[in-house]
């Protein structure tokens, strides 16, 4: 087993496939305790089930609801302290021809992918956690590059996240903690298998791997990192031509 200095980490959205393989591949690098944070609590215990066969660690876990802003109170706060990893892996595509006609649709993705955030992050990065070390690792994706008409309800949520990120990194730019924020291209999933080519994506466990060999890197990020030349491309285009991705 792999020496870490990582030993404790928090994620929320731990059922996503690439959170998953981060908290594996931590495990295997020695990581001891886990607390992880999903909708899904039958999924999430699966995912502890696992683990203790994998390592020896200590996991808890928590159910939550992103739709839900009355729900973060003092008792749960608690466990948002003192973390050397804090992972942020949530994301909701949602159903683009229902957004367009359909505000409600448009507001749950908005609020999975930004609103609903604020509330932990809030917590997460205190004036008192910044004085110490550790790191918040947002992972967030390209299509807050552009607007494009297939998505633009999701891009605009992840791009209103990484606004609210970046003035975080900024922050904490002379502080011991550190602010990364992932904009990750098409990593193959289960969510992303139907509309990703294979010689476009990352796997899963190679974009785990490739987050933990500079733990401590802070600002933007292109994941995998041909998507910076991909996106400058698109970014150039003429909205003529940008209509028709």
């Amino acid at each position: 087993m792999k020496k870490n200095y990582i030993n404790s980490v928090f994620v929320l959205g731990s059922t996503s496939e690439i959170a998953r393989s981060i908290i594996f591949e931590l495990a295997y690098q020695g990581c001891k305790k886990f607390h992880l944070v999903a909708r899904d609590p039958f999924e999430n215990e699966k995912i502890a089930t696992q683990l203790k066969k994998v390592s020896s660690v200590q996991v808890s876990l928590q159910e939550t609801d992103l739709l839900n802003s009355s729900e973060i109170n003092s008792q749960n706060n608690n466990f948002i302290d003192d973390f050397d990893l804090y992972i942020i892996a949530t994301g909701y595509l949602g159903d683009t021809q229902l957004a367009n006609v359909d505000y409600r649709e448009a507001l749950k993705i908005t609020n999975i992918n930004y609103s609903g955030l604020l509330k932990w992050i809030t917590n997460i990065v205190t004036p008192s956690r910044i004085l110490k070390p550790g790191r918040l690792w947002i992972l967030s994706s390209v299509s807050s590059d552009r607007g494009r008409p297939s998505n633009y309800h999701y891009g605009a949520s992840k791009a209103a996240l990484n606004v609210f990120c970046e003035g975080l990194f900024l922050r904490c730019v002379n502080k011991p903690f550190s602010v990364r924020i992932v904009k990750a291209g098409f990593v193959y999933t289960r969510m992303s298998k139907d509309i990703a080519p294979r010689s476009l994506s990352i796997n899963p466990k190679l974009a785990a791997k490739h987050l933990l060999r500079k733990p401590n890197k802070r600002g933007f990020e292109y994941l995998p990192w041909w998507w910076f030349f991909i996106m400058r491309i698109i970014k150039s285009l003429p909205p003529s031509f940008a209509a028709r991705i």
